[in-house]
């Protein structure tokens, strides 16, 4: 009998820490920098302002969170967009799509 054990996620060795991308920890890494230069530099009275001051790290690491059937939450991100702005109306190319029309 022939069994073939197939990995589950063969992609998973070309990434970095099994997870991530170049272009996702640089972007992580540009989003912490700029967080930590906020609070260096920022005069922070609130929570309001700390909040603020913190964006840039939050929503980097809220985009390169992995999630199951697609890389991170930026692929599904761009995936929507490509499909929602790309030419929906799908002709068909099957056997008969000359509807017996002569070339």
């Amino acid at each position: 009998m022939n069994n073939y054990l197939i990995p589950a996620n063969t992609k998973r060795g070309r990434l970095i820490f099994g997870m991530f991308k170049q272009f996702d920890l640089i972007l992580l890494g540009i989003g912490i920098l700029i967080t930590i230069f906020f609070l260096a530099f920022l005069e922070i009275k609130g929570m309001f302002m700390l909040i603020l001051a913190m964006m840039p790290g939050l929503i980097c690491g809220f985009l390169v969170i992995p999630i199951p059937n697609y890389h991170n939450i930026l692929n599904v991100i761009i995936d929507a967009y490509t499909f929602l702005t790309s030419r929906q109306t799908y002709k068909w190319k099957g056997w008969c799509y000359k509807n017996g029309k002569k070339n």
